[in-house]
């Protein structure tokens, strides 16, 4: 009896793609969540007079690399993730840290709120991206991805300039 109500779990479990794809949003909301409260507290640590700080010329600044996050977390749940009748945000140019830290957590809600709104039958859309053919799907994990790439330059500019990074929150 054990096997068969287990049989019949799984299949019911298997034959329902809602449930699998509800779950990878939740996954999503819960990791963006913690990596917003990660990002915005390197944010914090980092001096203001130490925001146009890199350590070498090809680099951007710290400021530079938080407003790059922004920028590209908008453009991709913009361009992804929302269809054409909601409002696209404006462009921004905050200039001291507190407009940044700010407009980072605004744009961190926001792209929540955008990714609970979309419809979780289309992670398996096919979109056109610079990179090639990409599902929305891995376009949700680009999102993540590549905030990370950057926050671990910034904990590298914590490090270089004396100041000790938060301990990691990875989920």
């Amino acid at each position: 009896m054990k096997k068969i109500t287990l049989f019949s779990f799984l299949i019911i479990l298997i034959s329902n793609p809602m449930v699998a794809q509800n779950d990878v949003i939740s996954a999503f909301l819960l990791k963006w969540e913690n990596s917003k409260n990660y990002l915005l507290e390197i944010a914090e640590l980092m001096p203001e007079e130490n925001y146009n700080y890199k350590p070498t010329e090809k680099e951007m600044t710290f400021q530079e690399q938080l407003l790059h996050i922004r920028g590209n977390m908008v453009w991709l749940t913009e361009t992804y993730f929302v269809n054409e009748t909601n409002e696209k945000s404006s462009t921004v140019n905050p200039k001291s840290k507190t407009e940044i830290i700010q407009e980072l957590n605004f744009s961190f809600n926001n792209v929540s709120e955008k990714i609970q709104q979309f419809d979780v039958n289309n992670l398996t859309t096919e979109v056109d991206f610079f990179a090639g053919p990409k599902s929305k799907l891995q376009i949700l994990n680009l999102l993540q991805d590549h905030i990370t790439h950057h926050r671990g330059q910034l904990i590298v500019y914590l490090n270089l300039n004396g100041i000790e990074p938060p301990k990691y929150s990875g989920w």
